[in-house]
């Protein structure tokens, strides 16, 4: 037994170049996605959500189509119903997590916004639970129950009015992109597509409805900053975020990468904080409370998986 353990924590290298590789994918993913925050409240300081939507679904649109033309894989045959199990996946992962997160985004303080969608690995945690047999459910739900506790904490304490002071529409729109995002999560290693043919369709049917969004509101196009900004967030956190993961997961499933995948709210409050938002000191013990019930849920995932 004591030999198992000492081997455990090494397990994640030894089986090879693919564990690197998911380690690699998983940590540009949240470099980038730690940037979106921060960039994403520079646009919405001047602009509409639907403009900043619709550049962001276009650069990520054009990023996919280029892993798309530049792969050389070919797309093995799949029934019908495979294949509208996998553009609802792409769907739902990226066009359903990034819109409700810019609407959470313009409806309350963005900082606050960020901590309650970043609640996603706790509903991973809470579907292990349900649904597979954990080695220690009862860390698992505790880490769970704590991160919402810490929720709470930040909707209620992140500024100094009362409770719920901000958009109901924005906390609502939080919790559904951070659902969204769970079930990406869970699915996406269990569809056989491929990262690249998952999320093209997904992020061009983003970019028509954003369009037509922009067209309801009044459309201006960006110019300057602003349109380099808002490709970055399409092409950067959007597009190659939303790939690196994608890859990550299907190299080694969600266990291993995860605890990387954590670190995110982690970076992205630390950059916002340092761009002048502020939170409460009973927001900031809620912050505390979900980045660390975020990390709890990642190391136990981690270790059940090398255990295996």
């Amino acid at each position: 037994m004591v030999k198992h353990r000492d081997r455990a924590p090494c397990l994640f290298f030894r089986h090879g170049s693919g564990s690197i590789s998911a380690l690699v994918f998983a940590a540009g993913a949240v470099a980038l996605w730690s940037t979106n925050a921060l960039v994403g409240k520079s646009l919405l300081a001047s602009h509409p959500v639907s403009q900043v939507q619709f550049l962001q679904f276009t650069g990520a649109a054009l990023v996919f189509a280029a892993i798309r033309l530049r792969s050389r894989e070919r797309a093995a045959p799949v029934s019908a119903g495979a294949a509208l199990v996998s553009l609802a996946v792409g769907f739902i992962g990226l066009v359903g997590t990034m819109v409700l997160q810019y609407i959470a985004f313009a409806s309350m303080p963005v900082i606050e916004a960020n901590l309650v969608a970043y609640t996603w690995p706790l509903m991973v945690a809470a579907a292990v639970i349900t649904l597979d047999n954990p080695r220690r459910p009862a860390l698992l739900g505790l880490a769970a129950v704590v991160g919402f506790i810490g929720v709470a904490l930040v909707i209620s304490g992140g500024r100094n009015q009362s409770w719920l002071q901000g958009d109901f529409v924005g906390y609502v729109a939080a919790f559904g992109s951070a659902l969204c995002m769970a079930f990406y999560s869970i699915m996406v290693g269990r569809v056989a597509t491929s990262p690249d043919r998952l999320l093209l369709p997904s992020s061009l049917i983003g970019v028509a409805l954003t369009f037509l969004w922009c067209a309801r509101d009044g459309f201006a196009w960006p110019v300057g900053t602003d349109l380099v900004f808002g490709l970055y967030l399409g092409a950067g956190p959007m597009g190659l975020g939303y790939y690196f993961w994608s890859r990550a997961l299907k190299l080694e499933g969600s266990g291993k990468v995860a605890v990387v995948a954590y670190l995110t709210p982690i970076a992205s409050t630390l950059l916002l904080t340092l761009s002048g938002e502020r939170l409460t000191m009973t927001a900031i013990v809620g912050a505390v409370l979900v980045i660390g019930s975020c990390v709890a849920v990642g190391v136990e995932r981690s270790e059940a998986e090398n255990h295996v």
